[in-house]
């Protein structure tokens, strides 16, 4: 297969799996990288522990997805298991928390990266940092670094460049102008904190989380957990599971909202109860006692109408039902990844273009979505090494 070239443009995960597939079939691989190294959002990432993948259930897994039946056959073959004995394979012990969240041992992603890279580079992956794609046609790419501009044909093209949140590190979605409009759904934040404008009394509440509440935008799709209160609205994994639901609503014309359960533990009659006590108590020791805390009591305060918050019935329904309006969503700039990208449509069941069969695309600049929790990384691992294996179909 030596005869044989494949350039890959893009050293993030997707881009080093189909990288990893074409250089055990045998094939001269290029990467090029724009970047002076290699997968710094991947880097990034692992900065406060690496989340690689998730231990569930694979049919509960696939469910995460919003593009499920397409993503289902890769990451039913390459799921957390296979990434666990795929790490172990390059020296990185691995454990599932409780969570069900699989980490490296070390929590680093420096460390399997340096190992990825060094087996890479031992089975002759050639790579070129600062090297940026600036031309594709057909099979031949234009390629530009810090003191010369050139051109380059390969049998096969790799897209792997990545969506358009954290531009910082690399991904700034220039290769959109190498497809037409209507091949690409257009972007939009996702994994994200979502906008609420404070009044002054919410001022220290700021940083602080509402712990242990139920959160939907859907009932029948409730999730429970923490949601931090900040200076623009809210954040948290509770909040990234409920983008797409909201992104929802944003698309439908309907106005954002969040309905929060700030007692889950408690039934709405037994609530009513709690909150028709002395009626020599302050509200405050009255909402405390029922369970509330201080930022709870806050964000009552800040939502409810006040004429109301005497009426036990009706503070017991708020409570288990509080409605938030949103205003929208952070810049997709800080966005964790993005939803949208190339769609289905426009690629055969290989990840091949429709448009250019040269050109193969995988990894996060497909048009899927999921929330964090590993699910993000086991899809561009498993994009990255079906394009691998479409590409070896075709040219083998």
């Amino acid at each position: 297969m030596k005869s044989k070239r494949i350039a890959i443009i893009g050293a993030g995960p997707a881009g080093l799996m189909a990288a990893e597939v074409l250089s055990q079939y045998g094939y001269e691989v290029d990467v090029f990288e724009q970047k002076p190294s290699a997968a710094r959002k991947f880097l990034m990432a692992g900065k406060t522990g690496l989340n690689i993948s998730h231990a569930e259930p694979i049919q509960a897994f696939i469910q995460r997805y919003d593009r499920a039946e397409w993503l289902s056959p890769w990451i039913t073959q390459w799921d957390a298991k296979w990434i666990q004995d795929w790490m172990k394979g390059l020296g990185i012990e691995s454990y599932i928390g409780s969570s069900g969240r699989v980490f490296p041992i070390e929590m680093k992603a420096a460390p399997l990266l340096r190992a990825w890279l060094k087996r890479l580079a031992v089975d002759g992956v050639k790579f070129y940092y600062r090297h940026r794609c600036v031309g594709l046609s057909q099979n031949q790419l234009t390629i530009e670094n810090q003191s010369q501009r050139f051109t380059a044909t390969y049998d096969a093209i790799v897209l792997a460049c990545g969506a358009v949140s954290w531009t910082q590190l690399g991904s700034d979605g220039a290769w959109q102008q190498w497809l037409s409009s209507d091949e690409i759904t257009p972007f939009q934040a996702s994994n994200v904190g979502v906008l609420k404008t404070w009044s002054p009394f919410m001022q220290d509440c700021l940083g602080q989380a509402l712990k242990r509440v139920d959160a939907w935008v859907v009932p029948e799709r409730k999730t429970h957990g923490d949601i931090v209160i900040t200076h623009y609205g809210f954040e948290s994994g509770v909040i990234y599971k409920l983008g797409r639901d909201l992104r929802s609503q944003l698309a439908q014309d309907q106005n954002l909202q969040l309905h929060l359960d700030l007692l889950p533990d408690i039934s709405l009659d037994q609530l009513t109860k709690k909150l028709q006590g002395n009626k020599k108590q302050s509200l405050t020791n009255l909402w405390r006692k029922a369970g509330l805390d201080h930022v709870k009591i806050n964000l009552i305060r800040e939502v409810v109408e006040k004429n109301l918050w005497s009426d036990a019935h009706q503070m017991a329904e708020h409570i288990k039902g509080l409605i938030i309006p949103l205003s929208g969503f952070r810049p997709i700039e800080e966005a964790i990844s993005c939803a949208g990208g190339i769609q289905q449509a426009a690629l055969s069941p290989r990840l091949q273009l429709q448009s250019n069969p040269y050109v193969f695309c995988c990894g996060e600049m497909l048009d899927w979505d999921a929330p964090t929790g590993g699910y993000l990384l086991t899809a561009c691992f498993a994009t990255g090494r079906a394009v691998g294996e479409g590409i070896h179909h075709l040219l083998a």
